[in-house]
């Protein structure tokens, strides 16, 4: 049996909405990592043993907590033991470089430290030793006595401070409030009023980044299986999804690649998939078309930053043959999203017209630790600006070109070029396995088109060129095209573009190659 708890009234701590949904179906597997497993019941138990020993350490209502963990088992409910307690988790990621761990925590102020010395190697125990005098604990060290838990009503809203997935080159504190926790719920009551199945969700993305927090309370709060993992390769998709039937997983377009390219991946029965989710970054529609030749229509497209978790999505992909064009489209607002698309001066625009991508949700973040004027420039009365370009058709659809920092700017024609139409282009060819595409410095034009490439199969720069010449038109060919091996990734397997002009620049210290 679950432990009994007594609901403060007029409390409005989301956790308690939480408890009673987990008491609800306190029988059911809740979470599974390796050979551990736990029930929504067990959960519970564990959520108030851990907020007893936070209560213990001297850990009073409205401290911080920082935290440094992999996808560990105990993390979702170290979580919600610390917000049931009133207080602000501010997750550390243990794959960061030093510097920006010890960044973290000085702006972090926190009151006391918990790591997994199983997901953190030595840096857990070197951030400890570096920290100013505070209570420092192993995740295992903080279950106390549950029983003896009791629940304040009037503690403060309790809050958690993210990192963002570092795709510009400068990691930021993304700060959400309870608003954040409280629409998870929201689009979780939704979920299961519409009758969708319960989740069996396999996660590689742990709780510092914002996309592992709403996948994993998103599940939990259905009353789904969340599978933690901390290693994600094909084989092991291939494997899990098969074993465990999984009906719901979140891969990147690299990820969704290897999958597609994996000679055994015929071998498996993934019949169980109900929900593939791909974000993180466009996928060409040649290899959406390849997903869905391989899962049927199972795929979910998803687009969201770290300050805007979930901005639209297009579940069920097929290919419309009224609409083949929406392959290349990130979906329609998701949940309680309001989006717009304005231009420089802030201004509305209309559909098919390009311009940054504006949205407000209570997904959207409360503002950045430590950078102010970023927030200030960021979060415009209430709305969120993405920095992200592009436009929306009369149906709602979202279609992203690029970033605004990725756009290039040519003087030929007075001309703005952009790479997502580019790297779609690219990625039709049957030879192409994956592109990139950014600009680089050109005496003449100012930002000329240059590509990443990876061949499958042998193709020259010249075949590619005329392919995107006839497709788009010249001003879109790239003047150059360097093959590699592989594109390099970010910490979440996004292709990262501040790696690619680094290598640019290594490539052709002389400048851009004719």
């Amino acid at each position: 049996m679950p432990p009994e708890f007594a609901v403060p009234e007029n409390s409005s701590n989301y956790v308690l909405r939480v408890f009673t949904l987990f008491h609800r179906f306190a029988d059911r597997l809740a979470l599974v990592r390796g050979d551990r497993k736990a029930t929504y019941g067990e959960l519970i138990a564990d959520v108030l043993r851990i907020a007893a020993g936070l209560r213990d350490a001297g850990i009073r209502p409205g401290g911080k907590v920082l935290v440094m963990a992999a996808n560990c088992f105990e993390a979702p409910a170290l979580q919600l033991a610390a917000h049931l307690h009133g207080c602000r988790v501010l997750w550390s990621a243990p794959i960061t470089s030093r510097r920006e761990i010890d960044r973290f925590a000085t702006l972090a102020d926190a009151d006391a430290f918990v790591y997994d010395p199983d997901g953190t190697g030595h840096l857990g125990r070197e951030l400890a030793a570096s920290l100013p005098p505070m209570p420092v604990f192993r995740i295992a060290e903080l279950f106390g006595d549950g029983a003896s838990y009791e629940i304040d009503a009037f503690v403060p809203a309790p809050d958690s401070v993210l990192q963002t997935s570092g795709t510009t080159g400068d990691p930021k504190l993304v700060h959400h409030t309870q608003a954040f926790y409280e629409q998870i719920l929201e689009l979780a009551d939704a979920f299961v009023a519409n009758g969708f199945p319960l989740l069996r969700h396999y996660s590689g993305s742990p709780l510092w980044l914002a996309s592992g927090q709403i996948t994993s309370f998103f599940n939990l709060f259905t009353g789904g299986v969340l599978f933690l993992t901390d290693t994600w390769s094909p084989d092991e998709f291939y494997r899990i999804v098969s074993t465990e039937r999984i009906t719901s997983t979140y891969v990147t377009p690299p990820m969704l690649y290897e999958v597609l390219d994996h000679p055994d991946g015929l071998d498996f029965d993934c019949s169980s998939l109900f929900m593939l989710n791909v974000g993180a970054g466009p996928a060409t529609p040649a290899r959406l078309r390849q997903g869905i030749a391989r899962f049927g229509p199972v795929l979910r497209i998803v687009y969201g930053l770290s300050e805007a978790v979930v901005v639209t999505a297009q579940p069920g992909l097929t290919e419309d043959p009224l609409h083949p064009e929406r392959l290349a489209s990130a979906g329609t607002a998701y949940g309680d999203v309001e989006l717009e698309i304005r231009d420089d001066d802030g201004k509305a625009l209309s559909p098919g017209q390009t311009g940054e991508v504006w949205v407000r949700s209570n997904l959207t973040f409360a503002g950045y630790l430590g950078k102010p004027e970023l927030t200030a420039e960021t979060r415009v009365d209430g709305w969120l600006r993405t920095r992200d370009l592009g436009y929306v058709d009369e149906d709602g659809y979202l279609f992203l070109v690029d970033r605004v920092h990725d756009m290039i700017v040519t003087t030929r024609r007075n001309w703005a070029i952009f790479c997502r139409p580019i790297e779609d282009v690219l990625g039709s060819h049957p030879a192409v396995r994956t592109a990139a595409v950014i600009g680089v410095p050109d005496p003449v034009v100012g930002e000329a088109v240059h590509a990443f490439v990876v061949a499958r199969t042998p193709i020259t720069a010249s075949e590619l060129q005329d392919l995107v010449t006839t497709t788009l038109n010249e001003m879109w060919t790239p003047a150059t095209i360097d093959f590699v091996d592989e594109l390099p990734l970010t910490r979440i397997a996004k292709v990262d573009k501040v790696a690619l002009r680094k290598l640019h620049a290594e490539l052709h210290p002389e400048g851009l190659r004719v």
